[in-house]
């Protein structure tokens, strides 16, 4: 569901949504199709590959508790920075 509050995505941007949103899950590796999460809403390029738990779960997800980010050492530029290094060079 589109935001009142961010601009549509470009078909370019909707092409990167498309291409992470086909990833495994960027914190705990679950196997894909995964939620796109932006870190910064509608920076759509800054998008991260998350399973429900991690995007939305009450304990693990970064709308959450965060408890897996924390025991894994994750954080959302760890996350990019694997996301970008995997759709670049994977």
């Amino acid at each position: 569901m589109q935001s009142k509050n961010k601009p549509r995505p470009t078909t370019c941007e909707r092409e990167h949504i498309a291409l992470v949103k086909q990833m495994d899950c960027g914190v705990c590796g679950a196997a894909g199709p995964s939620e796109a999460h932006e870190i910064e809403q509608g920076a759509w390029f800054t998008s991260l590959p998350l399973c429900a738990d991690c995007h939305r779960g009450s304990f693990n997800g970064i709308h959450g508790q965060k408890r897996i980010w924390t025991v894994l050492k994750k954080d959302e530029l760890s996350v990019l920075n694997d996301t970008i290094r995997k759709l670049m060079y994977a």
